[in-house]
């Protein structure tokens, strides 16, 4: 790989993280920080391998020691792992986790003010 590759593609994966993700950031590093849990425990260790790499690749010495076929294998693995998310679906499941938990503090409301009005003797069974 040429000076400077692995910071393009490290720029395209983050950027590709970003629209997949919905995550902000400066650069892949913040990206990855803030993907967190979000990504699997494999991508999360080949995104810090790919980050490394590419502060290798700046030093002469240090850049002979950069194990290109791993580095092709994680962008592979990103690659595949991104291509499967829809970020309409991700929206989806937070707006409808949302819902959820409004609908369950309205019932639990209602609930508990039908208690205390049976507790008062204001319902008008007796």
């Amino acid at each position: 790989m040429s000076l400077g590759s692995l910071d393009a593609r490290n720029h395209a994966l983050a950027e590709k993280i970003a629209h997949k993700l919905s995550i902000r950031g400066a650069d892949l590093r913040v990206k990855m920080r803030k993907a967190g849990r979000r990504l699997p425990r494999r991508l999360r260790r080949e995104g810090a391998y790919l980050i490394e790499a590419a502060q290798m690749e700046g030093h002469p010495k240090l850049s002979r020691q950069i194990d290109l076929p791993r580095v092709s294998r994680a962008y592979q693995e990103f690659d595949r792992y991104l291509d499967k998310i829809d970020p309409a679906d991700l929206w989806w499941g937070r707006f409808l986790g949302i819902l959820g938990e409004v609908a369950f503090q309205l019932l639990l409301f209602a609930g508990l003010l039908v208690a205390f009005f049976a507790w008062r003797g204001d319902l008008g069974f007796g």
